[in-house]
């Protein structure tokens, strides 16, 4: 089966990912994921990937709308389409208002419109036409590319959770970028992106449908176990991933966290995460098992993205590298 990875997670010094680039290229991963919030800026760390590797796809996983403009977003993804031509996605997501309201210092509107026009402009941007806009968000004049238009162009994907960003992502992206979810909760995302699908005139065979899994290979996981509940819960408190998880059916584990979190107990709100709830959204245990977690993301029809992880400490590096080295 396909099997894509995400190399930002694996947090090596920059001048060992074009080495790392190369291997995952060679132990035949087909995408690699490249995304970005407070650590390597993703549009350099996908030129650099890029310009050390030949096949491999390169996809950011993904960056924030809001903290570029369309046209340097459009100059960006034509350019890496000519350094890599047909091996380039940009990958966008709506973020949160803490990256984008405090650590930028940007108007943060979560708004589905924003996407919508972003995409257009960025589009417009990279084929070379002129871009004279009038939108909500954005309005702009007589842009023009300088360079010739690369060809093929850049493909574009969206990080999307509930239905509405799924149903855009299948009327307007090139791919779609699933987080999140157990693989018994794939099979609804679909179906809402078919119907953005559709409304373009399109199948859900035009697109190109990944999620991530945050994946720790390893014969003790019990603290692996813990390390991922704790990342759950700081997503669980964040109301949109609180509604999300509980579609998902998992509505007793965000009401246990939500109620110790709000009462000051954070102990209290991590040991609500379940084990159901870990294994649900995540893959800690023997090679075996997270192959196994990987196939049933598969046989829902999605490319599944390891994304590898590991309890903090000294070992984390060669526990994350290993995890890497397991697959495809």
């Amino acid at each position: 089966m396909p099997i894509d990875i995400g190399l930002t997670p694996l947090a090596m010094p920059v001048a060992e990912l074009p080495a790392l680039a190369r291997e995952a290229e060679a132990r035949g991963y087909r995408t690699a994921w490249v995304g970005e919030a407070a650590a390597l800026e993703a549009i350099a760390l996908s030129t650099l990937i890029a310009t050390h590797t030949r096949t491999i796809k390169i996809a950011n996983g993904v960056i924030p709308v809001q903290t570029r403009t369309p046209v340097v977003y459009g100059q960006a993804a034509a350019t890496l389409a000519h350094i890599a031509p047909g091996r380039f996605a940009l990958g966008l997501g709506l973020s949160s208002e803490i990256i984008v309201g405090q650590w930028h210092g940007l108007p943060f509107t979560p708004s589905i419109q924003q996407m919508r026009e972003a995409v257009q402009v960025i589009r417009m941007t990279a084929a070379g036409e002129r871009v004279n806009f009038e939108g909500r968000f954005y309005r702009l004049k007589n842009f023009r590319l300088s360079i010739p238009a690369p060809s093929p162009g850049p493909q574009i994907y969206l990080a999307a959770l509930g239905p509405r960003m799924c149903e855009l992502a299948g009327e307007i992206a090139d791919g779609v970028l699933l987080t999140w979810l157990p693989p018994s909760a794939v099979a609804v995302s679909l179906r809402h992106i078919e119907a953005g699908a559709k409304r373009a005139g399109r199948s859900l065979a035009d697109l190109d449908v990944s999620v991530f899994l945050r994946t720790c290979v390893t014969g003790q996981g019990e603290e692996a176990r813990a390390t991922l509940a704790r990342e759950i819960t700081g997503y669980a408190i964040v109301s949109v991933y609180a509604r999300f998880f509980a579609e998902c059916g998992f509505a007793e584990e965000v009401e246990a966290v939500n109620a110790a979190w709000k009462s000051g107990d954070r102990a209290g709100a991590v040991k609500g995460i379940s084990e159901r709830l870990v294994d649900g959204l995540g893959a800690v245990g023997p090679a075996g098992f997270c192959r196994e977690r990987l196939g049933a993301y598969a046989a829902e029809g999605v490319t599944p993205v390891v994304v590898p992880f590991a309890p903090p400490g000294p070992s984390a590096r060669a526990s994350m590298l290993g995890t890497f080295r397991t697959f495809p």
